[in-house]
């Protein structure tokens, strides 16, 4: 597979839109927050892969990892690694959810936990996990999710005796990789669990009212042999699936990065934003974080939260291409936790504007407000009281109206965790005017502003006795309030409603008809949203003297590595038989046809007809563009069948520790003609050489991918590939090979 970073004639301007950003002020405060740099988790883990984050009842953050040693030369792995933090910056290691030996009874011995999912479930924590190995076949490889339950978000954690997903065997032999589980609750209180893998592909099922079973039939919704590391989460009425694509674990050249789809159900089908659905063979996918070109590649499995101010964050791992292995070569991948900003742009979300990963000082996620309140002590020190209201055991318990002294107004985010328990209705008011309440008693969401009022059916199975987190955001005139088990992307109850004004005076608790207890109080200004992406590579005018429209022979331009006889020249195109060969690796026998580049920032483009079809396998015929330096230092971007499937892969091999190491990013959907383009950009700062990869169905609508790099003492030539397997056969047909300033 391949790997994306920066690059092309953007770099310069995603460069000054990140150094732009950095350079704000580094004031601390609810309206300017601190900064941070990643890796977020370098306080306490080396490596620590396949984060989530959730906030837990006392206001603090808890992280969870993959099953690893922490630190480099610690070599013990570690059950489930957790992480605790007052503002999602400095983070302390609290133990592990697992102590040795701790399985449930269908694991093997030995089992390992991956990619671990923290959810609020039917009142409980309930940790959803890969077990990598379980005794339902001695030969291994018999995955399985499994579920366990705790009080707290560090504990202690009980296995459940059954797995939630059992092992299932795969019709090609061995067992579906029955890993990577994500929860989801949706609007109707249904709870989901989206799970698999490239073998077997992504699957969604329904589970059980207490989340530990899974029940009724799974639905596929992401392609086998592309997606795995699903999470989704619902957004302005859409579902959104992301899902890690290419490989994971492949070292410096590892090409992982985010794909996202969106449907209107949480069955699917997911489509991205092109239309293409996540389930055909050239599959859909709309990439929302790869690797721009700066330390960080193979940036995937991610998790999600929200921040005080209403400021989305994606979390995941990535790889410092300078350090890629903890404690030695080909060993255990060195995947640290990072974290970055979240934007939706047209209905679409982005890493940093579509900048992606960040390196260097940045803006922190807001984890402090104008009002800020845990109630830790016993005083209601700044409420008024208006009814009987206390403080026990950390949580406020009450009936009537309770209103702090703090005046708010503008664009404001209230938020609280609230179980309405014994009360009729419980919940937030803004001013004089607004009031967002849990009715209980009528089974609704309410927001009323004046004679205005909006609602939304709780759930049927709403229990008032749980937990749950109720957020109101005011921007301008447009309030949206939204319930929630955990601000964890899954929404019980969304009601939005148009204000007379915005409101202005103080946040109020309210509970009528009996006590409610509240937590976690807090009143944060709105952040500002992202309106606009970063620019795509500009492409200016053809360079025709280092262009070649094939209307002619392969003149003198052209060089061979290792010359097939078979690439012809006619009637305006170049047409190449796909061969049996390969440039991976050390066997090195596929041709290569190649040209000088220019010199300084430049776009490459071809457009290539390889008739794939669909669906059938057909490893791994491929053809396409190519910068190179030698057989063990390539970028190769081609449309390719990869299985069952076609996909645009942006390969890459170099030389690490005395051997090739190859990977790969994904970048669009190909079609039978597929348009592919190289941006090229020489760094400023470390003269390496940078190249972005993109493709396009129609030669008009570009859908951009990663960045690869060379070094500055390399001089990359670009050219043409068509290889990978003979039968059937198939003629890759290039149309032209230009390039543009």
């Amino acid at each position: 597979m391949g790997l994306l970073r920066r690059g092309g004639a953007c770099s310069a301007v995603l460069g000054l839109l990140l150094a732009a950003t950095a350079s704000a002020p580094a004031l601390a405060g609810p309206d300017h927050p601190p900064r941070y740099d990643n890796p977020l988790s370098a306080s306490f883990a080396d490596t620590f892969a396949d984060p989530v984050i959730v906030r837990g009842p006392d206001g603090l953050w808890y992280a969870y990892g993959t099953t690893d040693p922490l630190r480099e030369g610690e070599k013990q792995f570690h059950g489930v690694p957790m992480a605790r933090s007052a503002d999602l910056l400095r983070w302390t290691y609290v133990g592990d959810a697992f102590t040795p030996g701790q399985r449930p009874p269908y694991a093997a011995e030995g089992a390992g936990f991956w990619a671990p999912d923290v959810r609020w479930v039917d009142g409980r924590w309930v940790m959803y996990v890969t077990v990598t190995d379980t005794t339902v076949s001695p030969d291994g490889g018999d995955f399985a999710v499994g579920a366990a339950t705790a009080p707290t978000p560090t504990g202690p954690w009980t296995f459940a005796d059954e797995p939630v997903v059992a092992p299932r065997p795969g019709g090609g032999g061995g067992w579906l990789w029955t890993i990577d589980p994500s929860q989801f609750t949706d609007v109707d209180g249904t709870p989901y669990l989206y799970y698999g893998s490239y073998y077997g592909g992504v699957s969604v099922t329904e589970l059980s009212p207490d989340g530990l079973r899974a029940v009724g039939t799974p639905t596929l919704v992401a392609i086998d042999n592309k997606f795995e590391g699903s999470y989704v989460l619902r957004h302005d009425g859409w579902y959104y699936l992301f899902a890690s694509t290419a490989n994971c674990c492949a070292g410096p050249a590892t090409g992982y990065s985010v794909h996202v789809g969106r449907s209107r159900s949480p069955r699917g089908p997911f489509v991205d934003r092109e239309g293409l659905a996540l389930t055909a063979s050239r599959a859909g996918g709309t990439p929302v974080l790869t690797q721009n070109g700066n330390r960080w590649i193979g940036v995937g499995h991610n998790g999600f939260l929200t921040d005080l101010s209403g400021q989305d964050w994606i979390v995941y791992h990535g790889i410092d291409r300078a350090d890629p292995y903890l404690d030695e070569p080909f060993g255990i991948n060195e995947r640290p936790m990072l974290i970055d900003r979240l934007d939706w742009v047209d209905g679409w979300p982005v890493v940093n504007a579509g900048a992606g990963p960040s390196d260097g000082d940045r803006p922190a996620p807001v984890t402090t407000g104008r009002i800020d309140e845990r109630f830790q002590g016993v005083a209601l020190t700044g409420w008024r009281h208006d009814g009987d209201w206390r403080v026990t055991d950390g949580q406020l318990r009450g009936t009537g109206t309770l209103t702090h002294h703090t005046t708010t107004g503008g664009d404001v985010r209230a938020e609280v965790d609230l179980r309405p328990a014994g009360a009729r209705a419980a919940g937030v008011t803004l001013g004089d005017r607004v009031d967002v309440r849990v009715d209980v008693a009528g089974g609704l969401l309410v927001a009323r502003d004046g004679h205005r009022t909006a609602t939304a059916p709780l759930p049927a199975g709403f229990v008032p006795g749980h937990r749950h987190h109720l957020a109101v955001e005011v921007r301008g005139d447009r309030l949206v309030a939204t319930l929630s088990p955990a601000r964890l992307g899954d929404q019980l109850a969304v009601v939005t409603l148009r204000l007379d004004r915005s409101p202005t005076g103080r946040l109020g608790l309210v509970a009528a008809g009996g006590v409610a207890e509240f937590d976690n109080v807090s009143v944060a200004r709105l952040h500002r949203p992202v309106r606009r992406t970063v620019p795509a590579p500009r492409v200016g005018g053809i360079l025709p003297q280092f262009s070649d429209e094939f209307d002619g022979d392969l003149g003198t331009p052209w060089q061979w590595v290792r010359p097939d006889p078979g690439a012809t020249v006619a009637d305006g195109a170049l047409r190449w038989p796909v061969r049996s060969a390969d440039l991976t690796g050390t066997g090195n026998d596929a041709g290569v046809l190649l040209r000088d580049a220019p010199t300084g920032d430049y776009v490459v483009e071809t457009k290539v007809t390889l008739d794939l079809g669909e669906e059938t396998v057909r490893n791994y015929q491929q053809a396409g563009l190519v910068a190179y330096v030698d057989d063990d230092r390539f970028a190769r971007l081609s449309q390719v069948a990869i299985w069952n499937t076609r996909q645009v892969e942006y390969g890459y091999e170099l030389p690490f520790a005395g051997q090739p190491v190859y990977g790969g990013n994904i970048v669009g959907a190909p079609a039978a003609t597929t348009w592919l383009r190289l941006a090229h950009r020489v760094d400023p700062v470390t003269g390496e050489h940078e190249f972005r990869a993109g493709s396009s169905r129609d030669g008009r609508t570009w859908t951009w991918g990663g960045v690869w790099t060379f070094p500055a003492d390399t001089t990359p030539r670009i050219g043409l590939v068509a290889h990978g397997g003979a039968e059937p056969a198939v003629t890759a047909e290039f149309d032209y090979l230009r390039f543009h300033r």
